[in-house]
């Protein structure tokens, strides 16, 4: 394999198609990371990419893993991440997207990914996405059968230039049709020293990068969040550890702010009664 990531567990071939941390924790959150790493399992043969496009932007969020473990360690949540590259499937799609397991990502086509039969587009579908919604679903009905209702945030990078056209700003703020949380995060932008923070960028709900939440958080009534950011401002672990920092302050401060709290903590669960629905 030319690729840097490894799978996080499991004995098999493909790993485990998720890893979940901290899995007891008591903070307001739960974290959730779909595009942790680039790991392409060995029988895929790297789905016929060159070392350099198996490492970029492309097969993964670059920092978005670490940034998610600082946020989660800080806030002492739970985190859900993705072991496989999102080519092989991208979690935060449904099955039904054509950009779940894409022909073509960004310029590159994709040539593992070509063609797929139903047969080999369904396997992927019952090894990767449905464990890890799994995962994330009884992450959550544990936190609402102890009677606290968690907030849904989910981490992502994105890469400064995109089809050739530099993107000038740091921070994406997302939200579907819930923007409670989103709103409330936009109004301490200046936590972020003078980075561009800006609502639905670079992408939101009507390119489906909201899967998710749509899945999780919406049919429950649950706070939520998608976060992006430039992945050249997260580049090393000092970068990282800091932007984790600042957003752990801001996500803590708006969840506090939007459940009439005088301030969240690790330690601290969101209590309050949610309607509790089966997995979508």
């Amino acid at each position: 394999m030319a690729t840097t990531a490894q799978p996080m567990s499991g004995a098999s071939a493909w790993g485990n198609p998720v890893r979940v941390t901290n899995e007891n924790g008591r903070g307001p959150a739960i974290i959730v990371c779909e595009h942790a790493t680039n790991f392409i399992p060995p029988e895929l043969n790297d789905l016929g990419l060159e070392a350099d496009v198996c490492e970029s932007h492309v097969a993964w969020d670059p920092g978005a893993l670490a940034v998610a473990s600082v946020i989660a360690t800080t806030l002492d949540c739970p985190l859900v991440a993705a072991s496989i590259s999102r080519l092989v499937y991208d979690c935060n799609r449904p099955p039904s997207a054509e950009s779940a397991m894409p022909a073509v990502s960004e310029i590159f086509p994709i040539p593992g990914n070509q063609d797929l039969s139903d047969e080999a587009r369904w396997e992927r579908v019952e090894r990767i996405y449905n464990p890890f919604h799994a995962a994330v679903s009884s992450v959550i009905e544990r936190r609402l059968a102890a009677g606290a209702a968690p907030v849904i945030v989910t981490i992502h990078s994105f890469t400064p230039t995109y089809h050739g056209a530099r993107r000038p700003f740091e921070i994406g703020i997302l939200h579907d049709e819930d923007a409670r949380l989103a709103e409330a995060m936009l109004e301490r932008a200046e936590a972020f020293g003078g980075l561009d923070v800006r609502r639905n960028e670079p992408y939101g709900p009507v390119d489906g990068v909201t899967h998710t939440l749509q899945r999780h958080a919406l049919p429950r009534g649950l706070l939520n969040v998608m976060i992006e950011i430039r992945n050249d401002v997260i580049r090393g672990p000092s970068e990282q550890t800091a932007m984790a920092q600042v957003f752990s302050d801001v996500i803590g401060d708006a969840i506090g702010r939007c459940t009439g709290s005088a301030g969240i903590a690790g330690g601290d669960p969101v209590l309050h009664k949610t309607q509790e629905v089966g997995d979508a």
